[in-house]
């Protein structure tokens, strides 16, 4: 493995106040799945929520056009953190999703389709070109399809996103967060038709999507309609999120398809369980390892619903991974052959950080902002003896997380 001095040099980033521009040739995605591992981003929607540039509840990215500094911001410390993947902020930006939502004509003039994902795309470039990172066109599912629209609407808005997407000359193509996947399988067509590499995720656990298809039937389908990359994001956690996608790469190796897998789980421990310690059973007390309490089971359709619902948006801030949780995410992602990995809604560029450092080895390189990434080791800088004796992985690996908060219960009620 190469020290840190040599790649900042290949790759000109230089860990000044000056924003670096990467000047050599770089992969694109499917070359980099060849070579190793690809680290995606996290969390925009969420964050920016957060931070206070995007509407709870709306969860669509006009910021790219109203707060722009807001999302390059955010995208740069995704970058120095270690991310190979600047997504664009497009999420929800479909004329159909932002059509329900817009309150009045000038409005609709200014956030519409084109204008959100063309400025989305000028940001995630932008900032790509300050590191070694490729951009991927994101899309998502559009309310046409659950309506009852027909594929002719639904692709007709896919299509609107991949004109943009490749207007700009974006690396690769990614849809996103389909919880049927049929849908999921139209966007893929789109997108194939443009000739860049197809990635396409599904928000689906153990039980499967919402028509009862389960993960390994939706992986053999994404790869048959043509997806180079396939997987899972959001809802789940990273434990869960993994459990599924075992059951893709099974069905996946059954059938004989070729492709490589992707993983962006949702960044909050949902239940009231010892995951984050490794334990397979992801509740106490329970016979069925999906069980997370009495009345919520992911191998029951009806459940799933109920499940994300208690734990989304601000119930998942005393729920927070810690990068402890993510480094074990991303090793045992990586153990049963997934090679994209990064996170959605919750996933801070810290916890970026703690997929490029556990990975550092197999990737063969730190992350640019390694200069601040001191580790376990760092602690020993400190002036309190306290802080000396957890310096080391141990003490955080066998560590068991606590609010610190009496009144906090493992499981919100059900309402």
């Amino acid at each position: 493995m190469q020290n840190a001095a040599t790649f900042d040099a290949k790759f000109d980033l230089k860990i000044s106040p000056e924003i670096a521009i990467f000047e050599g040739a770089k992969k694109g995605l499917l070359e980099r799945l060849k070579d190793g591992v690809v680290v995606g981003d996290g969390s925009f929607v969420v964050t920016l929520e957060r931070r206070g540039y995007v509407e709870a509840g709306a969860w669509t990215p006009e910021a790219v056009v109203q707060y722009p500094d807001a999302v390059r911001q955010l995208h740069r410390e995704f970058l120095r953190a270690g991310a190979d993947v600047m997504q664009t902020f497009t999420f929800y930006a479909s004329d159909n999703r932002l059509s329900c939502l817009q309150q009045n004509n000038d409005e609709a003039q200014e956030i519409n389709c084109t204008s959100l994902n063309t400025a989305a795309c000028d940001l995630a470039k932008g900032v790509a070109s300050e590191g070694d990172a490729i951009v991927a066109g994101s899309m998502s599912p559009v309310p046409a399809y659950v309506e009852g629209k027909g594929k002719e609407v639904v692709v007709n808005e896919f299509q609107k996103q991949v004109n943009v997407f490749k207007e700009k000359k974006v690396d690769f193509l990614l849809a996103e967060f389909f919880a049927y996947i049929e849908e999921a399988e139209w966007a893929i067509e789109v997108m194939k038709g443009f000739g860049l590499p197809v990635a396409c995720t599904m928000n689906i656990g153990p039980a499967g999507d919402r028509s009862g298809v389960s993960p390994g039937d939706c992986a053999i389908r994404m790869a048959k309609a043509g997806a180079d990359v396939v997987g899972i994001n959001c809802h789940y956690d990273p434990f869960i999120c993994l459990d599924a996608m075992k059951m893709m790469k099974t069905a996946l190796d059954k059938a004989g398809l070729s492709c490589y897998l992707m993983a962006q789980p949702v960044g909050c421990i949902p239940m009231k369980s010892e995951t984050i310690l490794g334990d397979t059973q992801h509740c106490q007390n329970s016979h069925s390892p999906f069980l997370l309490c009495d009345n919520i089971n992911l191998y029951e359709l009806n459940d799933i619903n109920a499940y994300f619902n208690q734990i989304y948006q601000t119930a998942m801030e005393p729920r927070l991974l810690t990068r402890v949780d993510v480094a074990r995410f991303a090793r045992e992602a990586y153990n049963i052959g997934v090679r994209y990995i990064g996170g959605c809604c919750g996933f801070e560029p810290y916890h970026i950080r703690a997929i490029a450092e556990e990975l550092a080895t197999e990737r063969g390189k730190r992350p640019p902002g390694h200069d601040k990434s001191g580790g376990y080791k760092s602690l020993r800088k400190s002036i309190l003896p306290s802080q000396h004796e957890r310096s080391y992985r141990d003490y955080w690996d066998t560590l068991v997380p606590a609010s610190g908060r009496k009144e906090f219960k493992h499981m919100a009620d059900v309402k």
